[in-house]
């Protein structure tokens, strides 16, 4: 089974390095062609992150502006709330993104099954995708109520005391992260059994006849030839979770005091107040922080896949 995972691995790879030996064809369009596409991504990218740059480094406001260098990041480092925004954003991150891809791959197996109802359970695992951030987090804020909320109520009728979930510092983020896994395990569910019905049934066919459990099926050939979505699934979560702001906004505002304040919240509470180019710098730390995560990442995912 193991040997059959392996032979697709080299086909692929063959398939990968084409006929001329790793060379890439060219490209049958003209160097012009790309040049409508580069127009929109310099004007909505490149000029405004240029712009930002340049901004963060000045205290400015709506009619003028003053260069001050690297003071606001000097600031910005130096506020704990900012730098304790800067640590809960990479822990909500990392743990919104290792749910989705553990709990997402597990639904992605089931829902690829022959249960009763497949394809009515794959809908309604997608359709809190649907929903709008900002009412599931009204809905879950109404849910968490430490006195009122349908949670605490349904735990306390087997005897347990539940906590303040959102008003509570210890529970506060993490109450959020699990409320933003609920709404995009669907995304991460999608993606894992598109890839898992890719995969060839000969393996499964092998497999079967090899006397394979179905634990040897999940190891040796779903987890494998699986490993793209993976990749997909990681890397997606992580932008979402470093970029996250609306869910955390609606319940909590980045409380209670600041303990679950992100760099995105953190950003637009120094914008509210009016410091303008301490929270354009902000942004820029985001902006940094994602690229400094992701591409390494990105890259890292990618050599893994293509030695599969």
């Amino acid at each position: 089974m193991t040997a059959i995972v392996e032979k697709s691995s080299a086909r692929s790879r063959t398939r990968a390095a084409g006929p001329a030996g790793g060379k890439r064809a060219k490209s049958p369009y003209p160097h012009w062609f790309y040049l409508p596409a580069a127009i929109v991504y310099g004007v909505l990218f490149v000029i405004p992150t240029v712009t930002s740059f340049y901004f963060s480094l000045t205290r400015w406001n709506m009619f003028s502006s003053k260069f001050i260098g690297f003071e606001n990041y000097v600031t910005f480092f130096k506020e704990p709330a900012l730098v304790s925004g800067l640590t809960h954003t990479i822990i909500y991150a990392v743990v919104t993104s290792g749910l989705k891809v553990v709990l997402g791959l597990g639904l992605a197996v089931l829902l690829t099954s022959q249960i009763i109802g497949r394809g009515y359970l794959r809908s309604v695992v997608f359709f809190p995708v649907l929903v709008s951030t900002i009412g599931v987090g009204l809905t879950f804020t109404i849910l968490m109520d430490p006195e009122d909320g349908l949670i605490n109520q349904s735990l306390a009728l087997i005897g347990i005391q539940g906590p303040g979930w959102l008003t509570d510092p210890s529970y506060a983020l993490l109450s959020v992260a699990l409320v933003d896994v609920w709404k995009g395990v669907g995304l991460a569910t999608l993606i894992y059994i598109a890839g898992i019905v890719s995969i060839p049934q000969e393996y499964f066919e092998a497999a079967r006849v090899d006397g394979a459990s179905a634990w040897q099926n999940f190891r040796s050939i779903v987890l494998p030839l699986a490993r793209p979505a993976t990749f997909t699934v990681i890397l997606l979560s992580l932008i979402g979770g470093l970029r996250s702001f609306d869910l955390i906004w609606a319940m909590t505002r980045g409380g209670p005091g600041f303990t679950s304040d992100v760099i995105a919240s953190v950003i637009y509470k120094q914008y509210q107040a009016g410091f303008y180019g301490l929270s354009t710098a902000g942004n820029v730390v985001l902006f940094l922080l994602v690229t400094a995560i992701i591409f390494p990442l990105s890259r890292f995912l990618n050599s893994k896949e293509v030695d599969l």
